[in-house]
């Protein structure tokens, strides 16, 4: 979009964030997974619906020259990719935290975003590597045969492999379709409500939110200005996801048990000074210290990526304890959802400021003051940190060993949902 269809700074990052629009729906997806199922499964041949997708789109961008090359055609296909991702993401994270539920595997989702960032080394290191030695349709090619691997996968991939119930039979009274998806809708309602899960959805979702992203500047400003080449940009991304899996190790072997909003606190105020890192380097101060652009992007320029990633694993970690059975694609979905609208509010915000301030393709200038604004709205939501419990409610409930087993998982769930969905769950697991 930059190079070929030679988008403006603003335009490219408007463009980006509009292509995400489809996960915003993503709470659709995840009761749709809940309650309808597939062959006797939710979860799998979601997965497999939304890979489709996904191959389709790509598929058809590698293959008809005029798919890419124009912005419309080219757009309709990412819409088309994104759909299918947010069903295969919502699918694949209602999977692990059902499992983890089932089997009281406190945190699996740590391990689940371990697995995600060496997906993502292997996948910046086949990114750069295409980008430099083939053009952008040998990388969609490419793309595509992966995706019709991972269909092959999840098409001969069954739920009972990993232990998790077929479909029972379903009660006369919801039988219905529209009465099945509205009760759960009803029952995702009652859940989002309750102080301890809406405080600290407020907090994450607030502190994205907050921070006009110039994105879509800072690449333009890189790849044309500085002339860095896209490869080496791609290899930064490689680095941040190996310090993103270096911190998800730590976390679950290390900080998983210190206080939640003390780890919070220290996480966002690194993110508010690593957004600087784009300050020193359009200032050119990095050069004063005898570093050259391309090893200070390749060292810094994705740290406050990574770090915005996992500041939202510990929230995804709470929310999965907190969730009552049978709505594990619901909560999954929904904070999904929430975090993709702030990301598509940060960046269109980004592109109002951006032209606000004068920051175009040609005229630079101001980009500077426009990351120190950044950095000092990324320090807005530290005012109500207050939000976000002290400690997740695993640790909370192991400190309480005079309380049974069963009784804390009765507590926790009638805290959650009330009386009349702890009945619904108890006739589930009879």
């Amino acid at each position: 979009m930059a190079h070929c269809l030679n988008l403006k700074p603003s335009t490219l990052q408007l463009v980006q964030y509009t292509a995400s629009l489809p996960m915003v729906a993503k709470p659709l997806y995840g009761v749709l997974s809940d309650v309808l199922y597939i062959g006797g499964a939710r979860r799998v041949p979601y997965i497999s619906v939304g890979v489709l997708l996904q191959g389709l789109a790509w598929g058809s961008l590698a293959i008809f020259p005029g798919a890419r090359e124009v912005l419309p055609s080219l757009m309709a296909f990412i819409l088309l990719s994104n759909l299918g991702a947010s069903i295969t993401e919502v699918s694949q994270d209602a999977l692990v935290a059902e499992y983890g539920l089932r089997y009281q595997i406190n945190g699996l989702q740590s391990y689940a975003l371990m697995a995600s960032a060496v997906g993502g080394i292997l996948g910046n290191l086949l990114g750069g590597y295409c980008l430099l030695k083939t053009p952008p349709r040998i990388l969609f090619l490419a793309f595509t045969a992966l995706l019709s691997l991972q269909l092959i996968v999840s098409l001969s991939s069954k739920e009972e492999s990993v232990n998790l119930p077929r479909i029972g039979e379903v009660t006369p009274e919801i039988s219905s379709v529209l009465g099945i998806v509205k009760k759960q809708f009803l029952d995702l309602k009652g859940i989002v409500q309750v102080d301890e899960i809406s405080q600290p959805l407020i907090w994450i979702v607030s502190s994205i939110a907050l921070v006009p992203l110039l994105s879509g500047s800072v690449f333009c400003y890189q790849t044309q200005v500085l002339n860095l080449d896209p490869s080496v940009i791609g290899m930064s991304k490689v680095i941040g996801q190996l310090m993103l899996l270096c911190l998800t190790v730590v976390y679950d072997r290390y900080w998983k048990k210190l206080p939640m909003r003390a780890l919070i606190h220290i996480v966002q105020l690194l993110y508010a000074f690593s957004l600087l890192f784009d300050y020193i380097l359009v200032k050119q101060i990095n050069l004063a210290f005898g570093i050259s652009n391309t090893a200070f992007v390749l060292c810094f320029s994705s740290v406050a990526e990574i770090l915005a990633q996992f500041k939202i694993l510990p929230f995804s970690v709470l929310l999965a304890n907190m969730c009552p059975g049978g709505c594990e694609g619901s909560i999954t979905s929904f904070l999904a959802s929430t975090l993709c609208l702030s990301s598509v509010v940060s960046g269109f915000t980004g592109v109002g400021m951006a032209n606000m301030i004068g920051i175009t393709s040609k005229n630079y200038s101001n980009l500077p003051a426009g990351i120190l604004i950044q950095s000092l709205a990324a320090l807005v939501p530290l005012w109500f940190i207050h939000y976000v419990p002290m400690l997740e409610p695993g640790f909370e409930r192991e400190g309480k060993r005079a309380m049974s087993k069963k009784s804390r998982r009765n507590r926790r769930v009638g805290r959650v949902i009330g009386q009349e969905s702890f009945a619904y769950r108890r006739e589930r697991e009879t």
